[in-house]
């Protein structure tokens, strides 16, 4: 702190000391109480009953030596009669006529004050003051420039090397693992040494004061900000969870809020997926994180269902041992967990079948596995001679109308129109996973060197 400083918090304690001095007397020394025989004494001191002339001009002597000493009231009109003062004339401001009123009152003898001052609105008058104050504070920034610059350059340096430390990233890296971490904390490093460097630079100029003032007016405006982008803060404060759980890895088959597609990038907004389509899907970290998240990676063994309907008068029993026969007899369908049955329900005319089946993902692609296994368990029922009903309607034929057509005739014209027409190529039985997504990821993730927080040295949770 400078001398200035100083001087004033030593006045502060010496104005309180004085302050306090009276109280302290009055509770240490006891009130005495008014005797009949000592008169009371008077509130205001009393005017005397006689006016003295010397007197009077004592008093306008003092108050014009007072005046003269001041710019703003030398030219102050002062007559004294009884102890009665009048002040007449111009000043420049309305705090002059106030303050000449206040110091006239204070000269011992005086009875009253009648101030008949006016402010003088003379364009000279009122504009000299403001120029030679505008002058003077020129004058004094003049001066305090190359105090100005010490405390700048200061604050640059210290400013300066948190910038520098803050560009180690692979100091930081170092430190945390954590990549969202490490640029996180070389923000902390340059945000606290840019705060060092100010207030450096303050206390050079004596004005730390300052300070207090500069936070408390920046902590209202951070509130206030805080409220405006709290949906900002909510992805930011998501993203750093995320990158510190790893809920997936890169290449991860997910379902996020109804989104289905495979892990690209983590990024510090967004969580990218690529779409089973190919496309990208940007969905917001502060989504990501309060999302049930579904991911089929994670456990290569996946369970597969169908359900196929039978005549309502086939025994279910030996048609769901029908089918599970075909379901097994396939060499992508897993031993253990074994493929199951159940009856799911009968209807009016059928009965409801749903079968299960279980496939390695890294083997066999799930889509086609499913698919393959339904056709096999359709084609084994209907060898076995299990009907596969089909729908029943009731329908009203207008006699009037005349028969437009035999149902037999119709069922088998259909049939014979759904079979393959000769030289078509067969359908393919190839149950192999796609790799194309897959490819497209690594490729992409290959090509870019965006960062990405994504860490497979980390566990999942």
């Amino acid at each position: 702190m400078t001398d200035a400083s100083h001087a004033m918090i030593r006045a502060a304690l010496f104005i309180l000391a004085w302050l306090m001095a009276p109280a302290a007397m009055a509770q240490a020394l006891p009130v005495p109480q008014p005797s009949a025989e000592a008169p009371a004494q008077p509130a205001e001191t009393a005017i005397a009953a006689r006016a003295d002339a010397g007197s009077d001009a004592d008093i306008r002597y003092r108050i014009r030596s007072i005046f003269s000493e001041i710019a703003g009231l030398r030219a102050v009109q002062v007559r004294v009669s009884a102890g009665v003062v009048t002040l007449s004339g111009t000043v420049a401001t309305t705090e002059d006529v106030e303050r000449a009123a206040a110091i006239a009152g204070r000269v011992a003898g005086v009875v009253t004050v009648q101030n008949d001052l006016r402010r003088d609105l003379d364009v000279d008058t009122n504009l000299s003051p403001a120029l030679d104050k505008f002058s003077d504070d020129v004058r004094g920034l003049v001066r305090g420039l190359p105090l100005l610059g010490v405390a700048l350059t200061i604050a640059v340096l210290v400013g300066g090397l948190g910038y520098l430390l803050a560009s180690f990233s692979q100091l930081w890296r170092r430190i945390t693992p954590n990549i969202f971490l490490a640029e996180l904390l070389a923000t902390l490093v340059r945000f606290v040494f840019v705060v060092l460097g100010i207030v450096a630079g303050l206390e050079v100029l004596g004005a730390t004061a300052l300070l207090g003032a500069v936070l408390g007016g920046a902590g209202v405006i951070g509130i206030a900000i805080g409220f405006a982008v709290r949906d900002t803060v909510d992805n930011y404060v998501s993203s750093l969870m995320l990158s510190l759980r790893q809920p997936f890895r890169a290449n991860d088959h997910v379902v996020i809020e109804g989104h289905e597609g495979r892990v690209l990038r983590l990024t510090s907004r967004a969580t990218i997926l690529m779409t089973l389509e190919g496309n990208h899907l940007r969905i917001p970290n502060s989504t990501v994180f309060k999302a049930v998240i579904l991911n089929y990676t994670r456990n290569p063994e996946r369970r597969f269902q169908f359900d196929l309907g039978i005549d309502g008068a086939d025994n279910p029993v030996d048609a769901m041992a029908v089918g599970l026969a075909a379901i097994r007899s396939l060499d992508f369908v897993l031993i253990k967990p074994a493929a199951s049955a159940i009856i799911l329900d009968v209807g009016d005319s059928n009965i409801v079948l749903r079968f299960f089946g279980w496939v390695d993902q890294r083997q066999t692609d799930f889509l086609k596995g499913r698919s393959l296994a339904l056709d096999a368990t359709k084609s084994a029922l209907e060898a076995a001679g299990f009907a596969l009903p089909e729908p029943i309607y009731r329908l009203r034929f207008d006699p009037s109308a005349g028969q437009r057509g035999h149902v037999p005739e119709e069922r088998e014209a259909r049939a014979k129109g759904a079979q393959r027409t000769p030289g078509a190529p067969p359908v393919s039985h190839d149950a192999e996973p796609d790799a194309s997504i897959t490819k497209l990821v690594d490729e992409e993730r290959a090509d870019t060197n965006a960062d990405d927080l994504l860490d497979h040295r980390r566990p999942i949770e």
